[in-house]
């Protein structure tokens, strides 16, 4: 099954650096990285530092929000014409083991069958890592795993709810990708288009699965939880998922939101609290 790699970007440059360095050792080469530049010229540059690696580039138009999903669609579109019969899709934050690309490509053949997205170990590294401590022994060591992961042994695949699919750090055939019809492009900014796809899959009748292998370690960056700088696209995609599947995502973001007084219902919708608007934040 000939597999491609597609990587999103917007910034982190040193990140997608590193991981171009690990993609170039893959046990098992991907058939093409195919890096998306959401509006950053400046990614273009750091791709041609591994000229060995089969890459290639796609620019979407800088916008004011990011457009995680349509980056996710014209990636996975680039790769299909390219000659892609699957295709791994892999958070820029995120350097693979050398046995990503053939982990998963073994892991959807034996799903062949099945219309299934596979989701592999994803480990968190902390800050303040010097550039000699992103070896392979090293960052296995130093990597945690996130509590809501679910991690079978390794080579063994089990069933997930799709409602915690994450596109992290995970694979899908064409076709799979295809009967669940890609992102849902409605959903510009951070948060839910995760969970819808998971929801357009299990729609599709298929669903997705937690892989023991397949890792990828995930380099620091800052980070707030909740996410108060992307709280109008999150009150904003949590209302679209919500009219179209009946039920809410983020739940747990949403109510954390509220409590700060960034976030309050009105009617049935959520929004960002006048309070917040007015002060310009």
């Amino acid at each position: 099954m000939r597999t491609a790699l597609v990587t999103i970007a917007s910034g982190r440059h040193e990140h997608l650096r590193r991981q171009r360095e690990w993609v170039a050792v893959q046990s098992e080469a991907p058939l093409v990285h195919v890096v998306v530049s959401m509006g950053d010229p400046g990614i273009r540059p750091v791709v041609r530092l591994h000229g060995d690696v089969p890459s290639d580039v796609v620019e979407l138009p800088a916008a004011a929000e990011l457009p995680l999903a349509t980056a996710r669609n014209t990636g996975v579109r680039r790769a299909a014409e390219l000659g892609a019969r699957a295709v791994v899709l892999l958070d820029v934050d995120c350097l693979p083991h050398r046995d990503l690309v053939r982990d998963y490509r073994a892991a959807l053949e034996r799903l062949s069958g099945e219309t299934a997205v596979v989701s592999g170990r994803v480990q968190y590294l902390p800050d303040g890592m010097a550039e000699g401590d992103y070896t392979p022994g090293t960052v296995a060591r130093l990597g945690r795993d996130h509590a809501a992961r679910v991690l079978p042994a390794p080579g063994e695949l089990m069933r997930a709810d799709p409602r915690l699919l994450w596109s992290l750090s995970m694979a899908v055939s064409v076709r799979s990708w295809d009967a669940a019809g890609g992102f849902d492009e409605r959903y510009v900014g951070y948060g839910g288009e995760d969970t819808d796809f998971g929801q357009r899959l299990a729609a599709a009748g298929g669903a997705p699965w937690w892989l023991g292998g397949a890792a990828a370690y995930h380099q620091y960056h800052p980070t707030q939880s909740p996410p108060v700088q992307h709280a109008a696209a999150i009150a904003r995609n949590a209302n679209l998922f919500r009219r179209t599947w009946g039920f809410e995502p983020m739940e747990g973001w949403l109510r954390e939101l509220e409590a700060l007084g960034v976030l309050t219902r009105r009617g049935v919708d959520w929004g960002v609290a006048e309070r917040r608007s007015q002060s310009g934040a």
